[in-house]
């Protein structure tokens, strides 16, 4: 014990004075930030969750300005916050920016030592792995070979919601629109359609790592002595690790296998490409395969960045249109204007013909972009940025949230409002706004410059896909006397923020299948199901909808009955005469 402790003392004095004399030691104009000595204030921040850090970052930012400094898992982070600043950075010293920043040992674990899109440095691998991203699996082509997968998903989102409205206890709302989008992510990854059991145990192995990823944080902090004193946690992190390897590598090989007896007749999928992809490291000159746990970290990252920002942004967007029901209504009324009232699905051709349902994908977005910081940047050299000294190798990051929100390039930053993306007479929405920041940044959901998502496409088709068919399956709406809460709650390390109030899901009527979104009584921060009427005594939801079948047998035109939903929806009582026609 004597000896644990004499060890503890000396690494902790020789930490305190390396920090007092770089205190001392002449600095460079670097962005400014709390003050204190810097072992102090990592210890401080060790621990602070993203949705604190964006809270102190708020106020650091009208004392200090829009580009500062914080010291996080022992490591000083400079934060730009304001949209000029991040378009000088991220597009026009966009090469300098692009970088990742050393790993730390834990993520070395997950990544396989960086040799993923989002964890590879700016070099040959991360050029090789994103280049065969784009090209074979998000080239427009490719694409629209899974148009059959997104029906199958979207059949199985409408599956289960229709079977979980008679579900009690409440079933959470997102936890099926997580499930659906995983189903696509593992079809485009391994190219099967895999038993529900199997896609459970991926989706499983993957969430708990992902979700313990937060516990295991402190091991970066002073590594060396951590491998000794929390030797435990160490060998958790590797158990969780291992599993995940064991689940996903029988997969890769079953399709290595196929290839190489050539009986692959289906389309093309992400590890096909990844098997035969040659990647040459930075200190090597010749080229080579992936190895297994390479191409693991390489599938995990397909599966996971595809899966949770889409079924983030899909609830945020589904929540608002809960809240504000004449933004639904008019989104409703343009679907029904493009494909008729008899057609039974929007299918992906007629997306483009509705530019208010992109307004709504794009507000939702901007006002809840799915997370609020982006992965971090590195820079490969000194640089100037607004004033200010950027050291080379310095750790960036970017307070996506605040850009988004600024009241100097947004009129009510705070309200949800689509028309603000709508395009000029006779022009395409995408003419209006570039989502990729490449002429401005405005918004940066997906990132911007030569770091932004390279799914930003796909994301935005599965969004609109998904979004226009689940409000002509359905009409949702709030009960009387519930709100939905837009306070938001922190989901993930990486910063993705779910709904901090769940709600849930009632079918209403059978004229149309009409879902109802509410507040559950859980405290869990996600989405939830319920069933109405069963209880013995009609509910005045009951009552209304058996007023508005009365009016649907009379042969009332569908805008008055239409109409009639609306004021359900509301709460506004009908009358008892229900015949509109008097």
């Amino acid at each position: 014990m004597e000896t644990w402790f004499v060890i503890i003392v000396t690494v902790c004095l020789a930490a305190l004075i390396r920090a007092f004399f770089s205190v001392l030691k002449p600095r460079s104009k670097v962005p400014p930030g709390p003050g204190g000595l810097p072992i102090i204030n990592s210890m401080k921040w060790l621990r602070r969750s993203s949705t604190e850090v964006e809270a102190a970052l708020k106020s650091l930012r009208s004392k200090l300005g829009p580009i500062l400094t914080l010291p996080l898992g022992g490591r000083p982070v400079i934060f730009i916050c304001s949209s000029d600043l991040a378009h000088q950075a991220l597009v026009q010293k966009g090469a300098i920016f692009a970088d990742r920043p050393k790993p730390l040992p834990t993520f070395k674990i997950i990544s396989s030592n960086q040799h993923s899109i989002s964890s590879a440095g700016y070099g040959p691998v991360w050029r090789a792995l994103r280049r065969n991203l784009t090209s074979q699996i998000l080239h427009p082509s490719r694409v629209k070979d899974y148009s059959h997968a997104r029906k199958w998903v979207l059949d199985i989102l409408i599956a289960q919601f229709s079977s979980a409205a008679s579900a009690d206890p409440p079933v959470k709302v997102v936890d099926h629109f997580q499930f659906a989008m995983f189903c696509l992510l593992v079809l485009m990854c391994f190219g099967d359609k895999l038993e529900e059991s199997k896609i459970r145990e991926i989706e499983a192995v993957q969430r708990t790592l992902l979700l313990s990823f937060p516990h295991f944080q402190i091991l970066n902090f002073w590594p060396s002595l951590t491998r000794v004193l929390l030797r435990n946690r160490w060998d958790e992190l590797l158990s969780l690790r291992k599993k995940q390897v064991e689940v996903l590598t029988p997969l890769i090989r079953m399709r290595k296998d196929v290839a190489e007896v050539g009986l692959n007749e289906s389309v093309t999928c992400y590890v096909d490409t990844l098997l035969k992809l040659g990647i040459q490291d930075d200190d090597s000159e010749s080229k080579r395969k992936l190895t297994e746990e390479e191409l693991v970290s390489d599938c995990s990252e397909f599966l996971n960045a595809g899966t949770d920002t889409t079924s983030t942004s899909l609830q945020w967007i589904m929540a608002n249109l809960v809240k504000y029901p004449d933004i639904q209504a008019k989104l409703f009324q343009e679907i029904r204007e493009v494909i008729g009232e008899e057609s039974d699905e929007v299918q992906e051709e007629n997306l483009s013909k509705m530019p208010y349902l992109k307004a709504v994908i794009l507000e939702g977005l901007r006002r809840h972009p799915p997370g609020h910081f982006v992965l971090p940047h590195s820079v490969t050299q000194e640089v100037e940025l607004g004033g200010y000294v950027v050291p080379q190798d310095a750790v960036i990051n970017f307070a996506v949230a605040e850009i988004g929100w600024d009241p100097k390039v947004w009129v009510d930053p705070m309200e949800f409002r689509p028309e603000r993306f709508l395009p000029a007479k006779g022009t395409d929405v995408s003419t209006e706004f570039d989502i990729t920041g490449s002429r401005e940044i405005k918004m940066m959901p997906f990132g911007a410059g030569r770091r932004i998502c390279p799914g930003f496409g796909l994301a935005m088709l599965h969004l609109e896909y998904f979004v226009a068919n689940l409000v002509w399956k359905f009409e949702w709406a709030g009960p009387d006397g519930h709100e939905v809460d837009l306070s938001e709650k922190q989901e993930f390390t990486v910063g993705f923020l779910s709904l901090t109030s769940p709600f849930s899901v009632f079918f209403l009527s059978q004229l149309k299948k009409v879902c109802c979104l509410t507040e559950a009584a859980s405290n869990h921060p996600i989405s939830g199901i319920k069933s109405v009427g069963n209880d013995d005594k009609p509910s005045q939801v009951d009552e209304d909808c058996l007023k508005l079948g009365a009016l649907v047998e009379k042969g009332a035109d569908f805008n008055e009955v239409y109409y009639r939903i609306i004021l359900i929806f509301t709460r506004k009582k009908l009358p008892e005469d229900a015949n509109i026609g008097a």
